[in-house]
């Protein structure tokens, strides 16, 4: 079995010890970072398959460390920290986060995340038929190339972006619940607390200029999911 690249950066020396032996013993090969400083030099020589990013750091925080790495750099980022601030995880899914977990976490459950995003990359790429794309009126998304253009125009979403719209569009007209939205594209059970799905519901509208106070092409169906109007594009 091929090891698994992964940078960890986590200032806590303990912790950083806990999950990076953790990893090791399950085919991950880990490389620790303790400071901001050069996290993003190092993840950009190493071109890790995934980044454990740990979102307060010495010398520069996790968002600094993504925006300095995210045009150079196309693996997957798991953001984590101790905050309970829910800002803190709304940033980091605008900013184009994989996923985001708070500490203290269970090595096995962290191991179970990165398994999880992992195994949808490779699902995904095997899965995505070539050339196939999605047209609704001046909406066009090309799921080979994960690209989207509306009205002529290169509307830029991160992979979990459109991998949502994706799903939502190819599902136009049917409401789609957050138990099946979790489910498919990040391979765990809803809990009922996770605004994951909810959140980038939001960006997509702004990307996509749906009015958030009044949406008319991703609408919420109370108690129920989201809808994609085909015919408002």
């Amino acid at each position: 079995m091929t090891n698994i690249k992964a940078v960890l950066v986590e200032d806590d020396l303990k912790i950083c010890e806990l999950l990076s032996s953790y990893l090791q013993n399950n085919h991950f090969d880990v490389t620790c970072i303790n400071d901001g400083a050069n996290a993003a030099a190092v993840i950009i020589a190493q071109q890790p398959d995934i980044v454990i990013l740990d979102l307060m750091l010495p010398n520069a925080d996790g968002f600094t460390i993504y925006r300095q790495i995210k045009s150079l750099y196309h693996g997957k980022i798991l953001f984590l920290t101790a905050s309970e601030d829910d800002l803190d995880q709304v940033m980091a899914l605008e900013m184009g986060a994989d996923d985001f977990v708070n500490k203290p976490v269970q090595p096995r459950v962290l191991l179970a995340r990165l398994r999880m995003l992992l195994r949808r990359d490779n699902e995904q790429k095997t899965a995505a038929p070539i050339g196939k794309s999605i047209h609704f009126g001046d909406l066009h998304l090309d799921n080979q190339r994960k690209q989207c253009c509306l009205a002529d125009a290169d509307i830029k979403l991160t992979s979990s972006e459109f991998d949502l719209l994706w799903l939502l569009a190819s599902h136009a007209e049917e409401v789609l619940s957050r138990e099946y939205l979790v489910k498919t594209l990040r391979g765990i059970e809803y809990d009922g607390i996770d605004r994951t799905i909810d959140n980038k519901v939001v960006i997509l509208r702004k990307k996509l200029g749906d009015n958030p106070a009044l949406p008319r092409k991703i609408i919420t169906v109370r108690s129920k999911g989201y809808l994609f109007v085909p015919e408002r594009w």
